[in-house]
């Protein structure tokens, strides 16, 4: 299956929301056009954004760049206080496939909520951190919802989404829930775990895990609550999102990040 194939045939699964693709074909041809967003060097490319901090204030050195990974750490932090982070490309993107690896390590931070262990998400259709308010703790976004095993034995999936700000079109309707579980494989202790996430406009919405499709959905736009102290003005419900800021998430759980890549698709809304 050529990519183009590929991508036609994500669209055409869009009205369903249900089909299941497969195995991610591993092609030359599906290898052409990538581009890195992280040069293994520093995150000069990037912009911070810290809940209870200014824009570009890296506090506590969240964010850093050890052995060609970006790493979120909490070591300098003391109690957690809320501060959820982002670190956000410089470029916004409508259609596009993302790949990037992860792995969750050691220990949640002092005070961060206790559904944040292991947890963390790279965010998408973001609105600009430049927009973001100081006080303001999630960005106005989609969420690629990042989840590691607890080792108990229990399913504990990856690659869901989340909506802060934002609903989204689940199976044929306005999902009613913030969250929406994929049905991966639970990855236990510190592996790496592959995922990609293919992003037609506001069409469809396709995350793919170790070479799964795990989710689809469509039709993102701004709504629902969760997100708190922002702008009003930036908070336009019923507003369809079909491009935005792309951002490595920072939530309480030290995480790493590497060989984050994107390719731009063909489209248009």
């Amino acid at each position: 299956m050529t990519t183009k194939t590929r991508y036609t045939l994500l669209l055409a699964c869009g009205v369903l929301l249900g089909c299941s693709i497969g195995k991610h074909p591993d092609t030359k041809s599906a290898d052409k056009g990538w581009t890195s967003l992280f040069n293994g060097k520093d995150t000069k490319d990037w912009t911070v954004k810290i809940n209870h901090h200014e824009t570009g204030d890296n506090f506590g050195n969240t964010f850093r760049v050890v052995d060609g990974t970006i790493q979120i750490r909490y070591d300098q932090y003391g109690n957690f206080n809320d501060q959820f982070g982002h670190l956000y490309y410089k470029t916004p993107f409508s259609y596009f496939h993302l790949r990037f690896e992860y792995r969750f390590v050691g220990k949640l931070q002092q005070g961060a909520p206790s559904y944040t262990l292991r947890n963390s998400g790279v965010m998408f259709h973001s609105q600009d951190p430049r927009t973001m308010l100081k006080n303001q703790d999630w960005p106005i976004s989609i969420e690629m919802q990042l989840l590691g095993g607890l080792s108990d034995g229990r399913s504990r999936p990856t690659g869901n989404m989340c909506s802060p700000g934002t609903d989204v079109v689940y199976k044929g309707r306005v999902s009613p829930d913030h969250c929406i579980d994929s049905r991966s494989k639970t990855y236990d202790g510190d592996q790496w775990v592959k995922a990609e996430l293919i992003v037609m406009g506001s069409k469809l919405i396709t995350h793919i895990i170790e070479g799964d499709t795990v989710l689809q959905y469509s039709t993102p736009t701004i709504g629902g609550g969760i997100v708190t102290g922002h702008d009003p003005k930036q908070k336009i419900d019923g507003k369809l999102l079909s491009s935005g800021y792309i951002a490595l998430q920072s939530e309480g759980q030290p995480v790493d990040f590497r060989n984050i890549e994107i390719k731009q698709l063909q489209g248009k809304e």
